[in-house]
């Protein structure tokens, strides 16, 4: 059977003077409770009527009906079943009525005793009321049918209206409308229920003491007090959660307005040590394998020491490496007590001048990788610290938005190197078409005008044609050179070259370098070429062949670009520890202070391409670089600027150095 009407309206039809209040489930529970510890407080077998909405709220219960039932035989107990709960004679009485009945909407609790009575006669706040007519109250149950599986759940901040007192006249008109509606839902009771109506309407009894009110009474305060200890541990994790929010917000706008990962953790130290109340907070980044760290970023109580600028111990700080081997936070109560620094004097003197006591570090990972650490000091000897489970967590979800700031700062930079690199080959690019275009282009032009003239000018006389083979051949030359210069590049930078380095002697590598550069130069036109070496200059760890080809280079560039009586001087000088600094110089044309690095870049004319004045593919000293870099020597130019000259130094190991090396594997060996 379904009786969809309301309970609560009915009391309110019948008594109309009754006006509802408004009641949260929290506080029903305290008055459910309180009234049946009530019960359970006397002896004098009181009508005791339960209308729970559903089985499950009626399961949490049960066990208090079972000691009223043996206390008094008229309970009654009614909820919507869900599992095994039914019509049943049993302990007492339960009456199941249907999911879709009124009765699933409200919260009913009477007692009716000789000497007191008190009712609760709520309905869920939300569900719509019926209306008095039936037709209409129909259709309205259907529409809130679905909305009202969403009020189910067990919500301490679900609603509920309507009407708890100790007036004997309510209560006792309560009782009788869940008494007619039990005998509706359970006819075989009419006896039953008839003969505790006839009870209702008898005078009750007087001259006895009324039931002590202590037990009611205490229970209201328990549960009001456990209501406001929830309420304030509520408002506690919503300020943890509001200052975690807060900072994270903070460390989102701030990675969100500036790339710039300085600006970025200065934010999240400062904030992090202003929220958490500590005596330090620090931020340094770091690897996994470094031996110390730099501590950049620092949030310091004015009366603490600071450690800004301090190099930071990581290989012998056992902290440290859990935190690493375990990619998880640690804390430390008490820093000086751990026996794991007892024997690091070192390290135990830095933590003591630190005046560190309790510590947590909390590692900054992406991707397994180490970037960085997190650490928060307290400082005070007498009362260790313990970093609860609301701090951690705002400190790790730190360490997240400070790895999102690492990586995002690594990502730009890396992404301002590659668009360097991709401006430097589109430069590559632009000055390859155009001196292929020109170096190519002029000797193939010259060579074919020879060859024609030669070919269709067969009675020219022959000195005329000495000059004219001569020029194709020059020309050729050339072409062969700049192809040449193109593969040679191309083997260095592509790592294809075998190396044969021996102890040479600098005076005969300078010397075949002359002997090239003299018989590639028309007498007459050469500067002149000093070389200035001391008597006591050790061999050079070198491969002949390609140092002899860097020198040659850098003096055919001097001759190129230093007119006569313009000079070029070499010399070299011994450089500790164990290098050999040699120097090509020059009273040329000289280099602008800004284009010192650029002159080293692949087709790099100093004059441009197309307006060149001394021919030449912008490819010597290129080649040169990547030599000496092989060779593993620097190679820099020096100069003051336009006709100041230049000079181009470059170092290798001495031959000693390779022998000390060599003497010292040895020894490891034996």
């Amino acid at each position: 059977m379904i009786i969809q009407s309301s309970l609560l309206q009915e009391l309110h039809e019948a008594l109309p003077h009754l006006r509802a209040q408004m009641y949260f489930k929290s506080s029903l529970t305290a008055l459910s409770h309180a009234i049946e510890d009530q019960v359970l407080a006397g002896n004098d077998q009181p009508l005791v009527i339960a209308c729970f909405q559903r089985e499950r709220f009626y399961r949490q219960e049960s066990h208090r009906y079972l000691r009223i039932a043996d206390l008094t035989p008229s309970v009654f107990v009614l909820a919507a079943p869900e599992t095994d709960f039914r019509n049943d004679s049993g302990v007492y009485e339960s009456i199941a009525f249907d999911p879709e009945d009124g009765l699933s909407q409200e919260w009913h609790l009477v007692v009716i005793s000789p000497h007191y009575t008190v009712c609760l006669i709520c309905r869920e706040h939300g569900v719509s009321a019926n209306s008095r007519d039936g037709g209409s109250r129909k259709g309205k149950i259907a529409q809130t049918s679905a909305p009202q599986r969403l009020l189910l759940p067990m919500d301490q901040s679900r609603r509920f209206e309507g009407v708890w007192t100790f007036d004997r006249e309510v209560s006792c008109t309560a009782a009788e409308l869940l008494l007619h509606r039990i005998s509706r839902y359970r006819p075989e009771l009419l006896s039953k229920t008839a003969h505790l109506l006839e009870a209702l309407v008898s005078p009750a009894k007087t001259g006895s003491p009324l039931v002590h009110p202590s037990p009611f009474t205490d229970r209201l305060v328990t549960y009001l007090q456990a209501s406001q200890y929830r309420q304030l541990k509520a408002y506690r994790q919503i300020e943890v959660q509001e200052r975690k929010e807060r900072l994270v917000n903070s460390m989102t706008s701030a990675i969100r307005r500036s790339l710039n990962v300085e600006q970025v953790l200065s934010v999240a130290v400062n904030e992090l040590g202003q929220v958490l109340s500590c005596d330090r907070c620090i931020i340094y980044q770091c690897q996994a394998t470094d031996e110390f760290a730099t501590i950049e970023y620092e949030f310091v109580q004015p009366e603490q020491a600071s450690l800004l600028s301090q190099h930071w111990p990581l290989e012998h700080n056992p902290w440290f490496n859990q935190a690493v081997d375990q990619q998880e936070w640690v804390s430390i109560e008490e820093a000086t007590l751990d026996l794991r620094i007892k024997k690091l004097k070192a390290f135990k003197t830095k933590i003591s001048q630190a005046q560190i006591h309790s510590l947590l570090m909390v590692p900054v990972f992406y991707q397994g990788k180490l970037l960085g650490m997190v650490e928060l000091h307290h400082t005070d000897p007498t009362e260790p610290y313990r970093w609860n489970e609301a701090e951690i967590g705002l400190v790790e979800a730190i360490a997240t938005q400070v790895g999102v700031a690492l990586i995002q700062s690594q990502s730009y930079a890396e992404l301002e190197v590659l668009n360097q690199q991709l401006e430097a080959l589109e430069r590559a690019r632009s000055n390859l078409i155009a001196i292929t275009g020109h170096e190519l282009r002029t000797p193939l032009s010259t060579i074919q005008v020879c060859l024609e003239s030669l070919s269709n000018e067969p009675d020219m006389p022959l000195e005329i044609q000495q000059v004219m083979l001569s020029t194709a051949l020059t020309d050729a030359e050339r072409l062969r050179k700049l192809v040449q210069d193109f593969l040679t590049l191309s083997r260095l930078e592509s790592g294809r070259v075998q190396w044969h380095t021996e102890a040479l002697s600098l005076a005969e590598c300078i010397e075949l370098a002359l002997s090239s550069t003299r018989a590639r130069t028309q007498t007459g036109n050469i500067p002149e070429i000093q070389v200035k070496l001391p008597p006591d200059l050790p061999m050079i760890q070198a491969d002949g062949e390609w140092l002899v080809e860097v020198l040659a280079k850098l003096l055919d560039n001097a001759c190129k670009f230093t007119e006569s009586p313009g000079k070029i001087l070499i010399q070299a000088l011994e450089v500790p520890p164990q290098t050999i600094e040699v120097v090509v110089s020059d009273t040329g044309r000289g280099i602008e202070p800004d284009r010192l690095e650029t002159v080293f870049e692949r087709f790099y004319q100093e004059e441009g391409a197309l307006r060149r004045t001394t021919g030449g593919t912008g490819l010597g000293l290129a080649i040169c670089r990547q030599i000496i870099r092989n060779l593993g020597g620097k190679i820099w130019a020096d100069s003051s600027g336009k006709d100041q000259g230049s000079a181009f130094h470059f170092t290798l190991p001495s031959a000693s150095a390779r022998t000390a090396s060599s003497n010292s594997s040895l020894r490891r060996v034996r």
